[in-house]
């Protein structure tokens, strides 16, 4: 009986041992996903642009999210790395250091639950992770059921174009996790059939494809201190646009907020925020 109580004792104590204490997060998201399974009191480094939860503002920066800082990184004596999938292969430059990675891509809403879990398990709280992902899956069944009986409402989503322009538009197109958001809110997005996440587009594709809402993030993707003036001047900018069904209605949105951009756990927060423009 001696034995088997010092065995359990001794394999929960090399369990705790192997569980990451210091953890660096290299994305927004990354971030939230850190902090929602409630391993915010680990996370020792966090990128310039993770602003949510608010405490995530006091932790030591290691660059921005498309060029970190291995040094700062290295600095921060992590025993976990947790990066997004990405084309400057961090990955294999932090192993080389010596550092332990785990990598994780939420390119559809589907993925956004794996690397929730993943990152969950990773650090020894799988139960957090399911516990956040059942949570995350009823908020978007109440949406879902909510706009279920409306009919579908064609949407554009701006998410990026040139300052106080309407020019060098960016648009959600079926490859982002956004599109599977739009849908979830009783959205039909316009660009639905562009293979590429965010196809760049002209007026002529959007007055072909006449979404009846405009929901334009824009130029606000840095969504602090953006101002009630710059949103309604964003509005305004599409008013010359009369042929688009959207515009004609007065159903132009503009938004700025992370909830938008950052796939994670405030998804139900961006699915319910669509409906209410989709369906008011």
């Amino acid at each position: 009986m001696v034995t088997r109580v010092l065995t359990l004792l001794l394999t929960l104590a090399a369990l705790a041992a192997a569980q990451p204490r210091r953890i660096v997060s290299t994305a927004p998201s990354i971030t939230e996903m850190l902090y929602a399974v409630g391993l915010g009191d680990r996370v020792v480094g966090v990128t310039t642009y993770c602003h949510y939860p608010p405490q995530a503002r006091l932790k030591p920066k290691i660059g921005t999210y498309t060029e970190p800082s291995l040094e700062q990184i290295a600095a921060a004596r992590p025993d976990l790395v947790v990066i997004q999938k990405n084309p400057i292969q961090l990955a294999a430059k932090l192993e080389r250091l010596n550092l332990k990675v785990l990598e994780v891509s939420h390119d559809t809403v589907d993925e956004v639950y794996v690397s929730i879990q993943r990152i969950a398990d990773a650090a020894g709280v799988g139960a957090a992770g399911r516990k956040v992902n059942d949570r995350i899956r009823s908020a978007l069944a109440v949406v879902q059921k909510r706009v279920a009986v409306r009919p579908r409402q064609r949407m554009m989503f701006i998410v990026g174009r040139a300052p106080s322009r309407i020019e060098d538009l960016i648009a959600v197109g079926r490859a982002s996790y956004l599109n599977g958001i739009i849908e979830i809110a009783g959205g039909d997005n316009v660009f639905k059939n562009a293979m590429a996440p965010y196809p760049k587009i002209g007026m002529e594709e959007i007055l072909s494809r006449n979404p009846q809402v405009i929901v334009d993030m824009g130029d606000m993707s840095d969504t602090e201190g953006v101002t009630a003036a710059h949103k309604q001047a964003t509005v305004k900018l599409w008013s010359k646009y009369s042929g688009v069904e959207a515009v004609r209605v007065g159903r132009v949105f503009a938004v700025a907020s992370d909830i938008f951009t950052v796939p994670g756990p405030r998804m139900a927060e961006a699915a319910k925020a669509f409906a209410e423009m989709l369906h008011p």
